[in-house]
Parts: structure tokens; sequence; C-alpha cells
């Protein structure tokens, strides 16, 4: 992959199996009546992908001393919340895609009404395994983990700010006019607050103390703009056989992106700024953080 270094690529791929095992475990084949939810479920958070947010949760984890098994489950948490949030993107009445991954999206290869169910299983499952004993023996721990993810993940995150998005889009009464730092908002709620959660799992699962997981915050936010940022140049330079989905959709719906606003040179520029800031951020964990460093310069790189 363009702009990851080897390191990065043998851990990626070393953990991207890890928590694809561990979904396959937490969604198992069923033969009975309600087997063909978890075919949908199963076919949606099982079929690759980057696996970048669990990724983080499994980095920060072990960077704190955190047990494997823990780590795993919590990463697969992430990505249940992070494919059922795709899986409703991919509806007619949002986004309206037909690929996801280069394959036919949910409600394609089976229906809408699966698909919305899909999603609904997956956010809820998510939930279930965090709230469970395996995950941590220390109630309060879990707790955390569930109250932080329902906050990145809720009306105050991803959902708030896909609503916002969609009003946007739709010039609807009492959307906001999309200036630069409205944008940022809009962003860091429906993108960043799930790669934050994703950086301070693996901190909150090691009980680090609040410097560390703040640097992490900081870290998780320059990250989530530098991927959104790159995300709209690649809707605008990217090809349908490298992103795996349809590019153009911004312009074809007149949607204000970095790109509309910023122009691509510039565009360009703070994409370079927010990944140099991000690890910046991340001095009080030396080489400990490599990967994460890395992280950070792949995702201004990449292609996908």
């Amino acid at each position: 992959m363009p702009g990851m270094s080897d390191a990065l690529k043998a851990a990626l791929a070393d953990k991207s199996a890890g928590v694809t095992e561990t979904l396959s475990q937490l969604l198992p084949e069923i033969t009975d009546p309600e087997a063909r939810l978890f075919q949908a479920m199963r076919y949606s958070s099982l079929n690759g992908g980057k696996r970048l947010r669990p990724f983080l949760v499994m980095t920060t984890a072990e960077m704190f001393r955190v047990s494997p098994s823990s780590a795993l489950r919590v990463a697969a948490a992430v990505e249940m919340v992070h494919c059922y949030s795709l899986i409703h993107d991919d509806l007619p009445a949002l986004d309206n895609d037909d690929l996801r991954r280069g394959t036919p999206t949910c409600h394609k290869q089976f229906d809408e009404a699966t698909a919305i169910l899909a999603g609904d299983g997956l956010l809820t499952r998510a939930f279930d395994v965090l709230a469970s004993p395996p995950t941590h023996s220390d109630p309060a721990v879990r707790c955390l983990l569930v109250q932080e993810l329902a906050k990145a993940a809720g009306p105050f995150g991803m959902v708030g700010g896909q609503m916002v998005d969609i009003l946007t889009e739709r010039k609807a009464d009492g959307a906001p006019e999309l200036d630069v730092p409205a944008i940022t908002r809009m962003h860091q709620m429906k993108t960043g607050r799930m790669i934050a959660f994703s950086c301070v799992a693996g901190a909150i699962l090691g009980k680090a103390p609040a410097q560390l997981r703040q640097a992490l915050n900081s870290y998780a936010h320059d990250l989530g703009l530098c991927f959104q940022i790159v995300d709209d140049l690649l809707d605008v330079e990217g090809s349908a056989e490298e992103l795996g989905k349809s590019p153009g959709k911004d312009a074809a719906s007149g949607k204000v992106t970095f790109v509309t606003l910023l122009g691509l040179d510039r565009a360009r520029d703070q994409a370079r700024i927010l990944a140099e800031q991000a690890i910046h951020h991340l001095k009080p964990f030396d080489g400990e953080a490599d990967l994460l460093r890395d992280v950070a310069n792949y995702v201004l790189e990449r292609r996908s």
C-alpha cells in the first residue's frame, strides 16, 4: 500500500487477522431462523477493509501492556460499530452506494430491511462485548469503555455528525453554513470521535494516567481530520479500483468538502500539517509509538 512502511504493513496484517478471527467467534454462524441476520452481519464485518480503528486499539493497548485477549475484544467491538455505520451509510436513504470494499453493499447483497437489522445487530452486539467480563476484570473499566464508545458513536459523536452532514447536503432548514470551522466540527463528530475512542481505548484498558490519555486524544484529533481531508481528496482524484467504491459522489451531489472550501493544493497542505501535528503529540511515548507515527504518514499518503 502506498505510504505504508514495512513495519506497519506487517503489524496491520497481523492485527487484522486477529480481529477478523475474533469477529468470527463473536458473530457465529447459526442455523436458527434468524440465521440470515447473522449472515449479513458477518458479510459486512468479515470481508476485509483497512481495520484502522481496531489497529489503533490494539497498538495503544500494547503500549500499556494490556492482555491481547482484552484488546482484541475491544478492537472487534469498535469494528462492529464502524461496520454498522457503513451498512447504514450505504442505504438509499443516505449515500445510496452499490459498492463497499469492492463488493456489493449489504442492502444489495441481501435487501434493505436485512441491512438495517444487520447494522442494528452489530451496534448492540458491540456493547454486549464491551460489558462482558472477558473484556476486562474491572467492572469500572468496562463501564468506562461502554460510556466512551456510546459518546463517540452516538448523537454527540458519529451519528450527530452524520445528521449535520445530511442537513447541509440537503440544504435543509436549520442547516449550518459550512465554512472551515463548521466542516471541521462536523467531521470531528462524524469520523474523529470514533478514531479518538480507538486511540484512547488501549489507555483505558491499561488504566493509564490522564496526561497520556490526553496525548493520545490530541493525536487522534489531528489524525481524524487528516483522514477526512485525504478522503475528500481521494473522492476527486481516486479511482473505483483504488477506492473499492464509486468516486466523484461529493461533486455530483454538490457536497461541501475540505477540497471545495480550500482547493486541492491547500487541502493537501492542511492534511500534511495535521499529520505532522499528530506525530508531535506522540513525544511522551518515545519509540513505543513508532507504529502510530507510521499510521499518520500512511493516512496522509494512502490511495484507498
